[in-house]
């Protein structure tokens, strides 16, 4: 039995395919949630063999999520599922640790059978996306400024952490530190970056890590 965990920001969407993917007899979905930070909370809880995600969402997007999901449990295999295209978030989210990406037009029968080869460690690329990715990567991949080498490999981690939508709290949560230390490595990384506040960190961190 499979086990599958839904992502995505629509609850109707998340029922819809739970009940096209429950007549599978090899499919079970053990879970859902609504945006990137939820699941992978609940991928660490419950350990489905394949999450199906979707790319945009509010407070942490799939790209972000599937990012840290392949750190933290590299065994779990995700399989995007949206309704955007977009060379760029498919070549971010297969860069990232994505084992497929399909799009929501996908036939349910093609994408149970997606479901199957990304859990047995094939790859899945919807129609047309393997050309986007070869476009997107064919471009001259962008110079990281000298100033990244400056960072800590803590502030970096805390860094990607700013991105992925997480606040001083949770940084501490999630690193096992003390919130006033998060406080003191972002001053840092504002101050070596010379950026103005999170939100050109966040900006930053998602185009040169």
């Amino acid at each position: 039995m499979i086990k599958v965990l839904l992502v995505d920001d629509q609850s109707i969407i998340r029922e819809g395919l739970a009940s096209l993917l429950s007549t599978k007899a090899d499919i079970e979905i053990v879970g859902e949630a609504e945006n990137g930070k939820v699941a992978i909370e609940r991928s660490l809880a419950l350990q489905p063999d394949v999450v199906l995600m979707d790319v945009r969402m509010p407070v942490m997007d799939g790209v972000a999520a599937i990012r840290i999901l392949s750190e933290r449990a590299p065994q779990i295999k995700v399989l995007v599922l949206t309704t955007f295209d977009d060379d760029e978030y498919v070549t971010q989210a297969m860069s990232h640790g994505a084992k497929g990406y399909l799009l929501k037009d996908t036939p349910s029968e093609e994408l149970a059978q997606a479901i199957r080869s990304v859990n047995q460690g094939y790859t899945q690329l919807g129609p047309g996306l393997f050309e986007k990715m070869i476009i997107a990567n064919s471009h001259p991949t962008v110079k990281s400024p000298p100033e990244l080498a400056t960072l800590t490999p803590r502030e970096k981690e805390v860094l990607q952490l700013i991105a992925a939508g997480y606040s001083n709290r949770e940084i501490a949560e999630q690193l096992y530190i003390a919130e006033r230390t998060v406080k003191n490595h972002v001053n840092s990384i504002l101050r070596r970056l010379n950026l103005r506040d999170r939100t050109q960190a966040a900006i930053f961190a998602t185009n040169y890590l």
